[in-house]
């Protein structure tokens, strides 16, 4: 019996995938759930596993551009799994020859370029074509850059599918939003001494850790219904704003930047958030993460301080019109009450669109958190 092997669906926003490995050779013998291939699409990687055991047939190739639900292989359960073979004696290779001295070629001749043509000024357009161009503006294209200078040695490499797709849409976030940073700092004293304190005991109730991120989630949440606006995007000649809370947190993995959602937060405890938090952590690392976990976010969290950021710009996450950036938490002289003492001290980036918002609201919404983060127990009264 043969069994068809498909490409599983990915999604209605994903209409195709690339065949980006093969891990197992077409007329390999394979085992019931065993990894054949890798597809590739413009948002996640997925693994195809063996539906059964028995001789595989692929007629797909590396780098193949395959449809959901198109078969793309199959494996023949009656074939038998072949004997193991003794590995056949090496031959001797035969001695090298000498070859002969290569002929000298006469250098082709050159002839001389043409002269320049002149060009002519540049056509004009009517009025009517150029208003069109100014409000129908073209989606951007990502430029190939100009070749390097010959004799410099360079490194080549695919690029792939959800790289392309980081790339086209951080084009269109700079090109299509307004977008601008506003920054505060937090003193994160409170925090950590909390984390300190109660760390055992969380970790015994919810199985993981007690981290910032949760603490950051919670402030969002209530920063967010106080300024709603900052909860929405734009669709048309509308604002549309979001009745949920759903914060995505930026993953950096190995195949690029992906940003699974958690989804409503003004529900869930610290401890739920944690919890989806490190099972996004392990999927990630897995390959695991689908569309499903990276679709109906509503504001966007992106922690540069893991790697030691001090201070960036965050670019949006369309159509969000909101995303906050943590940074890392360096020890600095600050002044408390009328004396000058050494605090853990965090700067945040808020980059919005200044379409929907305005500055105050983006200076009251980083401020809102700042109070929250530095007496966490507000959050308790604001949510």
């Amino acid at each position: 019996m043969k069994l068809e092997i498909k490409v599983p669906p990915a999604g209605e926003s994903v209409t195709e995938a690339t065949i980006s490995q093969i891990l197992k050779e077409s007329g390999s013998y394979v085992k019931t759930d065993e990894e054949i291939l890798e597809l590739e699409t413009e948002k996640v990687n997925q693994v195809l596993y063996s539906p059964g055991e028995g001789l595989l047939t692929l007629t797909v190739k590396l780098d193949d551009v395959v449809k959901p639900e198109q078969v793309i292989g199959s494996i023949d359960t009656d074939a038998k799994a072949p004997a193991e073979e003794a590995p056949a004696p090496k031959k001797e290779a035969p001695p090298p020859t000498e070859a002969a001295p290569p002929k000298k070629e006469a250098p082709p001749a050159t002839k001389a370029a043409p002269p320049p043509k002149e060009e002519g000024p540049p056509a004009r357009k009517m009025p009517e074509e150029a208003l069109r161009e100014i409000a129908e503006p073209k989606a951007p294209e990502l430029t190939p850059a100009p070749p390097p200078e010959e004799g410099v040695p360079t490194t080549r490499k695919r690029m792939s599918g959800l790289r392309k797709t980081i790339a086209k849409r951080l084009v269109a976030a700079k090109n299509q939003t307004a977008m601008l940073t506003t920054f505060n700092e937090v003193d994160m004293s409170n925090i950590m001494e909390i984390r300190s304190r109660e760390q055992e005991g969380f970790m015994k109730r919810n199985g993981v850790k007690l981290g910032f991120m949760s603490f950051f989630v919670k402030a969002t949440v209530a920063a967010l219904k106080e300024f709603p606006d900052i909860n929405s995007f734009i669709d048309g000649d509308e604002i549309v704003t979001f009745d949920s809370h759903n914060i995505c947190i930026a993953v950096s993995t190995e195949k690029g930047l992906m940003v699974p959602v958690i989804r409503d937060c003004d529900e869930k405890s610290f401890g739920q958030i944690e919890q989806d938090i490190a099972g996004f952590a392990v999927r990630a690392r897995e390959g695991t993460i689908s569309i499903e976990d990276m679709r109906g976010g509503s504001f966007t969290i992106t922690n540069g301080g893991v790697f030691g950021s001090m201070l960036s710009t965050p670019i949006l996450n369309p159509p969000q019109s909101g995303i906050l950036g943590m940074h890392t938490i360096v020890k600095r002289p600050v002044v408390v009450g009328n004396e000058v003492t050494i605090r853990p001290i965090m700067y945040l980036a808020l980059s919005y669109d200044h379409r929907i918002v305005d500055g105050r609201e983006a200076i009251q919404f980083l401020v809102h958190m700042k109070n929250n983060l530095e007496e966490p127990t507000r959050m308790l009264i604001d949510l």
